[in-house]
C-alpha cells in the first residue's frame, strides 16, 4: 500500500532527520513505528502524507507518487496528528463534516453518523469541542481523519494522554478499521500498544530504519527467556561443574538465573542438561519460574546496540 524508497530529509539548519529510509507497508496491516524521541517518526509520517518535502527519495501510495500525483495519493490518506488541534467553538458534527468537504467529497450524513457512532461520539455531535474531555477530543481527530473514507490511516501517538480504559477502547476501534480493510500506521511510546495491536513493527533511530519484522517473528528471533532456580541452600559461588551454562547467582546466593535463546532451545535440551548437572553436583531446587522477554526489552536492546 505504501512504498518508501531512498527517503532522506535534511532541514535548513543541516539536521538530517531521515537517512535513506526504505520501507514497504502492506495493504490491510497494522504497522507500528517505534523509536525514541527525535528518531524521525513524525518527520517520516509528514513526508509520506505530503506535509513535508523530502530532500531525496520517493513515496508511492497505492501506486501514486505523492509528489507527481499528490491529489490521488493524499485522498487515500487520513492523518491523526499528535497534537490536539481542534477548533474550540465548532461542534463535533460540523468539524468532521468540514474535513470531508476539504477533500472534495459530497455531503454524506450517513457516513458521518457511522464514523461518530463507531467512536462513541454520536451523543456528543452537537457539543462544541471546548466542552469535550481530552480523550474525546482525540477521538474527534480520528473522526476527522476518517471523514473522507481513506484507505490508509496514520495515527501519530494516538493514545497520548488518554487513560487506560479509553486507550483499550481506542485499540478496539483501530482493530475494527483494520478489519474493514484500512491500512493502519501508528507511532507510539507505549510498547504495550505495539505488542497488543501491531502485525509488524519497525524501529527507527536517528533517522534510520533499524529493523522491520513481524511481531511474532521478532519475539522469536530476538526474544530470550530466563529460568530462575530457587535453591534450598545458598551458594557462595557457581560450582565449576556448571561453568558451561550461562548462569548468574542472585538473591544473595539463593537463586541461579539461566538466560537462554527461546528460539534455538525450543526442544528444551539445554534445560534438561542443566537440571541433570545440578543434580550431579548435589544442588537441590525448591522452586523455579521462567520469564519471556517483552517487546520493550527487545526495543531497548536494539536502541542501545546502535548507540
Amino acid at each position: 500500500m505504501i512504498h518508501v524508497e531512498g527517503l532522506s530529509k535534511t532541514f535548513a539548519d543541516g539536521f538530517p532527520a531521515l537517512r535513506d529510509v526504505n520501507l514497504t507497508i502492506r495493504r490491510g496491516e497494522i504497522f507500528a513505528l517505534l523509536g525514541p524521541n527525535g528518531a524521525g517518526k513524525t518527520t517520516l509520517i509528514s513526508v509520506i502524507c505530503g506535509l513535508v518535502n523530502a530532500s531525496r527519495g520517493r513515496v508511492r501510495v497505492d501506486g501514486h507518487d505523492n509528489v507527481r500525483n499528490y491529489r490521488a495519493a493524499r485522498q487515500l490518506i487520513g492523518l491523526v496528528p499528535q497534537e490536539l488541534t481542534n477548533e474550540a467553538f465548532t461542534t463535533v458534527w460540523d468539524t468532521v463534516s468540514f474535513s470531508r468537504g476539504l477533500f472534495g467529497k459530497p455531503k454524506d450524513p450517513a457516513h458521518i453518523e457511522k464514523v461518530l457512532r463507531s467512536l462513541t461520539l454520536w451523543e456528543k455531535r452537537d457539543n462544541r469541542l471546548l466542552e469535550l474531555s481530552g480523550g474525546m477530543k482525540r477521538r474527534v481527530l480520528i473522526a476527522k481523519a476518517l471523514a473522507h473514507e481513506p484507505q490508509v490511516l496514520f495515527l501519530d501517538e494516538p493514545t497520548a494522554g488518554v487513560d487506560v480504559e479509553l486507550r483499550r477502547e481506542m485499540w478496539d476501534v483501530v482493530r475494527g478499521l483494520r478489519d474493514q480493510g484500512v491500512t493502519i500506521i501508528l507511532t507510539t511510546h507505549y510498547i504495550e500498544e505495539a505488542e497488543e495491536m501491531a502485525d509488524r513493527i519497525g524501529v527507527i533511530r536517528a533517522g534510520e530504519i533499524v529493523l522491520v519484522e513481524g511481531k511474532h517473528a521478532l519475539m522469536r528471533q530476538l526474544g530470550s527467556k530466563e529460568l530462575t532456580l530457587h535453591l534450598h541452600e545458598p551458594l557462595a559461588g557457581i560450582p565449576a561443574a556448571l561453568s558451561g551454562h550461562a548462569l548468574e547467582l542472585t538473591e544473595e546466593g539463593h537463586a541461579l538465573v539461566y538466560t537462554y535463546d527461546a528460539a534455538s532451545q525450543e526442544d528444551g535440551s539445554s534445560i534438561s542438561g542443566l537440571l541433570a548437572d545440578l543434580e550431579a553436583v548435589g544442588l537441590r531446587v525448591k522452586d523455579l519460574h521462567t520469564r519471556q522477554s517483552s517487546l520493550e526489552d527487545i526495543f531497548v536492546s536494539l536502541v542501545r546496540e546502535r548507540r
